[in-house]
């Protein structure tokens, strides 16, 4: 499973950085988080790459866990 820390950046960059992910390990990824625009903007860009994901609040984060 790949993970991806987003914390302390600003979109695009969180898709950007899951797309990056999801090309070198399709089935399953965490993303990580900091901020509503890019947990909104990375769960809009999974769905339309058919992934399934779910969104954990965590404390002042949000980790998205997909699969495929």
């Amino acid at each position: 499973m790949a993970k991806i820390d987003t914390r302390g950046m600003s979109c695009p960059q969180p898709v950007l950085m899951t797309k990056k992910g999801i090309e070198s390990n399709p089935n399953n990824i965490d993303i990580l988080v900091d901020n509503n625009t890019a947990k909104n903007n990375v769960s809009r860009f999974l769905k339309s790459a058919g992934y399934t994901f779910e969104v954990t609040k965590l404390d002042e984060d949000y980790l998205i866990s997909a699969k495929k």
